[in-house]
């Protein structure tokens, strides 16, 4: 007599993978609203306030002025002498390029009028000067 077993139906053990997506996401949220984008580099100034500032999003050349007065072309310091041949060199080949002024609001205006006589002078045609938009 020839007699079969049943066989057991194995049961297969499976990990709750709903929960750790879950967890998943909640740690890219979590990374994603934490994470500090550097938009802009350059020296460290605080720029005056201004209701109707926009956003330039156009190749630029940067005139940064820090708190002490001194001047950066870039992130390179630059005395007011060099100025004028750093820019002059940097405008020749496309004069409608952008200059942007960038000068800490605790400095005296005249420097950043200096500069920005300098940047004309180089033959700067497109000259701002940089603000912060308050809401």
């Amino acid at each position: 007599m020839l007699v079969h077993r049943k066989k057991r139906v194995r049961y297969q053990i499976q990990a709750p993978l709903t929960s750790l997506i879950d967890i998943v996401f909640m740690l890219l949220i979590y990374f994603l609203l934490t994470t500090n984008f550097m938009v802009e580099q350059g020296i460290e100034v605080n720029l005056p306030d201004a209701r109707t500032s926009a956003p330039q999003t156009h190749q630029e050349i940067t005139v940064y002025i820090d708190p002490a007065g001194r001047v950066y072309l870039g992130k390179q310091p630059v005395g007011f002498n060099d100025l004028f041949d750093r820019l002059q060199e940097r405008i020749r080949d496309n004069p409608e390029q952008l200059v942007v002024i960038k000068a800490d609001g605790a400095i005296i205006l005249d420097r950043a009028v200096q500069v920005m006589d300098i940047a004309q002078a180089a033959g700067a045609k497109k000259l701002f000067l940089a603000t912060e938009k308050i809401n």
